[in-house]
C-alpha cells in the first residue's frame, strides 16, 4: 500500500507541475543573448519535447520500482527518478521563461509510459533494466539532436539539455552494469517508432 501511495504521489506531482529540483539548474556561464520570435518558438517546442520525456521518465522509474522486488534495485530506480525529477523541474522552468507550454497530453504521456514500465518489471529486473538502458541511450541520442537544432545562442537550454544528456548516459551506465539484457531488435525497432510519434506530436501538443 506504502509502494502503491508514493506511486500516485509521484503521479500528481509530475502532471500537475508540482515537482522541485534538489540541484540548482544549469546556467550558461555567460547571459544568454535574446532570442527572435522564431527562435523562441523553435526553443519552446524543443524544451516542450523534452519535458515529456521527463514526464514518461518519472512514469518508468516509478513503475519499475513498484515492480521489482529487489530492494536494492528499487533504490536505484528511486535515486535515479530524482535525478529526473531535477530535469523535469529544470524543463518545466525553461518552457516558463520561454513563454512555452507543458503538452496538454502530459497526462496520456505519464498513464502509457508507467504501463509500459509495470509490463518491463513484471517480466524481470534484467528485462526491466535492459528497457531502461535502450530507452537512457535513445533519450541521450535524442537530446544530441537537440543540441544540434537549438537556436546557437539559446545558451540557456544548451547547458540544461547538455546536463540531462550527461545524467542520462550515467543512468544507463548504472542500469547495464546491474545486469541489464539486450533487448530484441524489434523491440528497440517499436520503442523507436513509438518515441518518434511521441516527439512529433509533443511539439505541436
Amino acid at each position: 500500500m506504502d509502494a502503491l501511495l508514493v506511486a500516485l504521489d509521484t503521479a500528481l506531482r509530475t502532471v500537475s507541475g508540482g515537482s522541485h529540483a534538489a540541484r540548482p539548474c544549469p546556467r550558461p556561464a555567460a547571459e544568454p543573448a535574446p532570442l527572435a520570435d522564431d527562435e523562441r518558438a523553435l526553443s519552446g517546442a524543443l524544451m516542450r519535447v523534452n519535458h515529456v520525456g521527463e514526464v514518461c521518465a518519472q512514469a518508468l522509474y516509478s513503475a519499475q520500482a513498484l515492480a521489482t522486488r529487489d530492494g536494492a534495485l528499487r533504490r536505484q530506480f528511486e535515486q535515479a527518478a530524482r535525478e529526473e525529477t531535477d530535469h523535469l523541474a529544470w524543463t518545466q522552468e525553461r518552457l516558463q521563461q520561454l513563454g512555452a507550454r507543458p503538452s496538454l497530453l502530459n497526462p496520456l504521456w505519464y498513464g502509457g509510459a508507467f504501463a509500459i514500465g509495470l509490463v518491463a518489471g513484471r517480466v524481470g529486473d534484467a528485462a526491466s533494466l535492459g528497457f531502461l538502458v535502450e530507452t537512457e541511450r535513445q533519450v541521450g541520442r535524442h537530446l544530441e539532436g537537440h543540441l544540434d537544432r537549438l537556436p546557437a545562442h539559446d545558451s540557456a537550454s544548451r547547458a540544461i539539455v547538455d546536463q540531462m544528456r550527461a545524467d542520462e548516459a550515467r543512468h544507463a551506465d548504472a542500469a547495464e552494469a546491474a545486469g541489464a539484457a539486450a533487448l530484441p531488435a524489434p523491440v528497440r525497432w517499436a520503442m523507436k517508432a513509438a518515441a518518434k510519434v511521441m516527439t512529433t506530436m509533443a511539439q505541436r501538443l
